[in-house]
């Protein structure tokens, strides 16, 4: 099965992909790798889903938002390969940060959030390494960023 095909079985809908608004892009290829810069959590509605995981949301909802920064990782990497995901071979890495109380220590928990949504969708070319990491603060207040690096057929 395609990859887009999974998409719409699994009847995902993929924000679109936002340009950086930094001085930086968005994705870059080098070789046969595809670099994913790291995406914030941003809801259905487009708005930020802000605070601390730990304090101002449990585990559950920093899934849910590590779960949208996945769907925003798939359609940059959609883009990136002119809308036609079968250029891509598999996921190898995702980083997810965790804006995360001190003493909250489930960031592996949240980041399985990103973590199952490429799996769902790209099956075992998204079996990937990993790394989830606390942090004191993200971008704009956000509670989840990930990155990804991803290998093209």
């Amino acid at each position: 099965m395609s990859f887009q095909k999974k998409i719409d079985e699994l009847k995902l809908v993929l924000p679109e992909a936002k340009a950086p608004v930094g001085n930086y892009v968005a994705t870059k290829i080098s070789g046969k790798m595809l670099f994913v810069s790291g995406q914030i959590s941003i809801d259905e509605n487009g708005e930020l889903i802000k605070g601390k995981v730990g304090k101002d949301l449990d585990t559950q909802s920093g899934y849910n938002a590590a779960k949208r920064c996945a769907l925003s990782i798939i359609s940059q990497v959609k883009k990136a390969c002119d809308n036609d995901l079968s250029k891509i071979k598999s996921c190898i890495k995702l980083t997810g940060f965790v804006n995360s109380s001190d003493n909250f220590t489930e960031q592996p928990k949240v980041i399985n959030g990103a973590s199952d949504i490429i799996a769902s969708v790209f099956g075992d070319a998204g079996m990937h390494t990993r790394a989830a990491v606390s942090t004191n603060s993200l971008p704009l207040g956000v509670s989840v960023e990930v990155d990804a690096i991803f290998e093209l057929n």
